[in-house]
């Protein structure tokens, strides 16, 4: 495991993230030939729709060996439609390289995805991509992180010349002179590999200069980390004197701390630079065993594995992409799913290079691998070994809350005061929930909206097995029938999110279908508090159906979904509810703030609190259901909804 590299390229649009990945596949042995995304004939952009349109649509996982190390790579899309891609990757990653275009510095898309990375505090490097374009420069790009990332960068090596004079880089850890010759067709695999000598006459006096103000600035500002460094200092140890191995141990440690952000340079597409980029991977970003996974520790050597992503392959059926933190896992073995307290069997186990996919006996802790066969596992799940597993981990991680949380209020023992005494076959259900997983994504709320059609209601079966297949590959696609209409409708990032959906059907699923005009995806909530009494008593197949409810809505600018009901409880109305009734009403709830009095759009910012309840015997779940939906909605227009138009802030600056 410590020679294992789980790494993303994540980059604003057009930086130069999968030009870069396919020199890295082809300097590593993997690839034979230099993609180029212009000219459609990438290892990772293997879709046509990205091949058509020369962008990344979706992540794709590949791995390879450079030097001695195993290295599971993610390239991910830069547009800002496709930014649950970057989340979902980088929930399973330790470490990942930012790319920057030289020209440009830090951009919009490049602080969303660098915030998305700091959620899940991973380890970085900086690549300042384009040094050969016109108008590069290391010191504004430096300045420009420092300013909008709010890091602190660490230049590890400088560029030999600017523009379209840019030959390579001086390599300030090792005191090294990397050029690669200009030749028209030159594939970057051969470079001058060059020792700086101070004391010699090769360079200019100006070359030597910058080139040793760097290296002290590097090796002065390491000292503040390392002890031995800074005794090497004290010493008066002359800078080209530190060995480069002191200087390597130092900026890894740093780095693993985030205390730095080391920088490269190269031109990717020029085919410079990238060598030493994939020797800093493997000498500064973590390997599994440098990072530490609290979850992890209460599976113990068992198998303990978060599904990130799942893609329907014709031939296979559905591929589940999967992050092994703890154990091992066979092909064929039996995996449980416990956010769906299922058990599936594994029919392969691949290892997963863009769109090929080998065979592989067994997988290990630390490994990025995909699994064949699962049909009931979605994006977020975690597996473990089966149900036994679970429970122990369950047990463990509810012992360790209770010897934290001291004298507090247990998870458990506020579920408790949810449930009636005596169902305890619901308490069970709980404890179950209760099990350590691992934590999934924060999904955006879609944008746009817009109707979908089949050219043939003939073919609408297809069509809606299609979306299940898409919706599942894809957490933010959103599909749902309008009640009043009986239209389909689909909800998206983006106009570009949604087109690339309709190409998709066209091409993957042979449908031909119609998108109707884009609409935005408002909200509602609720300006007032209001209290409202529904009953329902009806008579339903000879027996008596009543319900009896009390409910209020509040504004709640603290939570924005509604998470559960609160319950009201005083002396007359104690209000022991069984966990089932409890549950259908809180499914009403859900149910009627799915739609709000004014235009029909989700209701946001609202909390509801249960005053009465009190039901007869024979009364079906389906009808308090109902009846909270019901009560629901007329607490909504009384309350005074109002509508939530989507705000975006926008800062316009000049370009260096």
């Amino acid at each position: 495991m410590s020679k294992t590299r789980n790494i993303g390229i994540i980059a604003h649009i057009d930086a130069g993230k999968t030009t870069t990945t396919e020199r890295m596949l082809f300097y590593s042995g993997f690839s034979r030939h230099l993609g180029d995304v212009d000219h459609g004939d990438t290892v990772m952009d293997y879709m046509e729709q990205e091949r058509n349109r020369g962008i990344t649509i979706t992540s794709a996982s590949i791995t390879f060996n450079w030097k001695g190390h195993r290295v599971n790579l993610i390239d991910t899309p830069g547009h800002v439609d496709f930014t649950v891609e970057v989340e979902r990757s980088l929930r399973v990653l330790d470490g990942a390289v930012g790319i920057l275009d030289a020209s440009a510095g830090v951009e919009a898309q490049t602080l969303t995805v660098w915030r998305q990375a700091d959620h899940y505090h991973i380890p970085r490097l900086i690549f300042l991509n384009k040094m050969d374009k016109p108008g590069a420069s290391l010191n504004l790009c430096l300045q420009s992180v420092r300013e909008k990332l709010h890091v602190e960068p660490l230049v590890l090596n400088i560029p030999i010349g600017t523009g379209k004079d840019f030959v390579g880089v001086y390599d300030l850890v090792n005191l090294q002179s990397l050029r690669w010759d200009h030749a028209v067709g030159n594939d970057g695999r051969n470079f001058t590999n060059t020792s700086i000598d101070f004391s010699a006459d090769d360079s200019s006096l100006l070359e030597r200069e910058e080139i040793y103000r760097a290296r002290s600035d590097l090796i002065g500002r390491l000292t503040d980390f390392d002890e031995h460094l800074a005794d090497l200092v004290l010493c008066d140890t002359k800078v080209e004197d530190i060995p480069g191995e002191d200087i390597v141990r130092a900026i890894r440690a740093a780095t693993l701390q985030h205390k730095v952000v080391p920088v490269l340079c190269g031109s990717s597409l020029r085919n410079r630079g990238v060598q030493p980029l994939l020797d800093a991977i493997n000498f500064y970003l973590p390997s599994p065993m440098d990072i530490s996974y609290g979850f992890a520790k209460y599976y113990g050597t068992d198998l303990c594995a978060l599904a990130f992503k799942v893609i329907h392959d014709k031939q296979r059926g559905p591929l589940t992409f999967t992050r092994i933190y703890s154990g091992m896992l066979k092909s064929g073995a039996n995996v449980y799913n416990i956010n769906r307290n299922t058990t599936e069997k594994t029919s392969r186990l691949l290892q997963v290079y863009a769109d090929e996919l080998h065979d592989i006996s067994t997988a290990v802790a630390g490994n990025i691998v995909a699994f064949a066969g699962l049909k009931e596992t979605f994006t977020g799940d975690t597996l473990t070994s089966s149900s036994r597993v679970a429970q122990e981990a369950a047990k463990l991680y509810i012992h360790d809350a209770n010897m934290s949380a001291g004298s507090e209020t247990t998870k458990e023992e506020m579920a408790q005061q949810r449930i009636a005494g005596d169902d305890s076959e619901e308490i069970d259900t709980v404890t179950s929930e209760m099990v350590p997983v691992l934590a999934g994504m924060s999904i955006p709320d879609p944008v746009f909206f817009c109707s979908i059609e089949p050219s043939s209601i003939s073919v609408q079966k297809q069509l809606d097995a299609a979306l299940r297949n898409l919706q599942k590959e894809d957490p933010s696609l959103r599909v749902e029938v309008n009640t009043e209409t009986g239209q389909t409708i689909l909800s998206g990032m983006g106009e570009l999110h949604l087109d690339i959906i309709r190409s998709r059907l066209e091409v993957e699923y042979g449908l031909d279908v119609d998108l109707g005009p884009l609409q935005i995806a408002y909200r509602e909530t609720v300006l007032d508090s209001a209290e409202v009494t529904e009953v329902l008593d009806k008579e339903l197949n000879g027996k008596r159906q009543f319900v009896h409810m009390k409910l209020s809505v509040q504004p709640d600018l603290v939570n924005r979904e509604f998470r559960q009901l609160e319950l009201e409880r005083s002396p007359e109305h104690p209000l022991h509810i069984k966990h089932k009734i409890l549950h259908a009403i809180e499914n009403g709830v859900k149910s009627g703030l799915t739609h709000g009095s004014l235009l029909n759009f989700p209701v946001i910012h609202t909390s509801v609190h249960l005053h009465e309840f009190s039901t007869h015997y024979h009364t079906t779940l389906p009808m308090i259901t109902a009846c909270a939906s019901m009560a629901l909605q007329k607490a909504l227009k009384v309350a005074g909804s109002v509508l939530l138009e989507p705000m975006m802030a926008m800062e316009v600056k000049p370009k260096f």
